[in-house]
């Protein structure tokens, strides 16, 4: 059975995201098929929309699958990576300007390349067992797939907040902070799975939706707001220590555990893409981070202390929350020919 199944159901073109045993995190391959079946699909006149799913109960998908990144990298081939996101992130944009809707089915797990498959489209159903989450700073990258796009759109700071720290957003969050649209109970997801293959008109969410159980951040938005807006690491680790409550704390200590060089990186690309122009623009300047991100931050590092060796005690290139501008600059300036582009190959 292949790792994503494209298969064409009534007026539907139905992805379904197939390794449930590695909580369906995309392979290279894997990105390829949905982008090839986003472009067949897309001019066809029998598919009215487009359905992605996860297989299984754990994750709609967890991430993205990086072990192959890390032992190329070790071994001095950043080809392979780059290549892999420069596709990855092209796929992500054919989600963001579809012309026709795309209803994700956002149960379990939803991280990082999960975010660029699934919050991307029109219609992102997330349920009780959704965690959504950017956590790319613990492993020395920055959020990418377009999640810069989404975070620095969420209300106030609450984008930094996600970014810096990685915190999960259960289904209110996920709506709160844009990742979302509607919430669904799960034992409804089949019949309106049936009604949308057989009727191709997404009106039908209307009839199955409700309101999702309360949230965790919408209360604690003002502190996040003022700890927050700090215009450096430095500062908002200093505003959250003055805060001092346990939600503060929680912050600081998720902030201590991740890549000071990602973290400033993450501050200045969100302001960049606030001034951007969409969720392309922010794709491209997100693949300047990571076109770099093995050769001169803190990728494989993170990867070997997180996945490989699971010993969770990264050596960061940088202590404490002190980076020089001159290197995140570095790291989120133009790539010349190297830059990303999208048109049509």
């Amino acid at each position: 059975m292949s790792d994503v199944v494209i298969d064409i159901e009534g007026c539907a073109g139905v992805i379904t995201l197939n390794r449930p045993q590695a909580l369906n995190a995309l392979t290279y391959e894997m990105c390829l098929e949905i982008d090839a079946a986003l472009r067949e699909w897309r001019d066809d006149p029998e598919i009215a929309l487009v359905i992605v799913e996860g297989e299984g109960e754990r994750a709609f998908c967890a991430g993205g699958d990086i072990a192959e990144m890390y032992r190329s990298g070790k071994a001095g081939d950043y080809d392979y990576g780059r290549r892999f996101w420069h596709d990855e992130y092209r796929m992500n944009a054919l989600f963001g300007d579809y012309p026709k809707p795309i209803v994700s089915w956002l149960h379990g797990f939803v991280m990082g390349g999960g975010v660029g498959v699934g919050c991307h489209g029109s219609h992102r159903l997330v349920t009780e067992s959704s965690q959504i989450a950017m956590p790319e700073c613990g492993i020395g990258l920055i959020p990418d797939v377009g999640g810069s796009y989404l975070l620095s759109k969420a209300p106030g700071h609450l984008g930094e907040y996600l970014g810096l720290t990685g915190a999960r957003m259960g289904p209110a969050d996920a709506i709160l902070a844009g990742f979302a649209d509607r919430f669904v109970p799960a034992d409804r997801w089949q019949i309106l799975r049936d009604s949308l293959v057989d009727s191709g008109d997404v009106d039908v969410i209307d009839e199955v939706a409700e309101d999702p159980p309360e949230g965790r951040y919408q209360a604690v938005l003002p502190q996040i707001d003022s700890a927050f807006s700090k215009g450096d690491l430095s500062a908002i680790a200093t505003a959250l220590e003055i805060d001092g409550s346990d939600f503060a704390m929680a912050a600081l200590a998720a902030m201590m555990r991740n890549a000071p060089l990602s973290m400033a990186a993450t501050l200045e690309l969100l302001n960049e893409v606030r001034g951007g122009d969409g969720l392309r623009d922010a794709l491209a300047m997100e693949y300047r981070f990571t076109y770099r991100a093995m050769e001169e931050a803190d990728f494989l590092e993170g990867i070997r202390a997180q996945i490989i060796d699971k010993d969770r005690d990264p050596h960061w290139r940088h202590a404490g929350e002190d980076v020089p501008e001159e290197e995140v600059d570095a790291m989120l300036a133009p790539l010349g020919e190297a830059e990303l582009t999208f048109e049509e190959e």
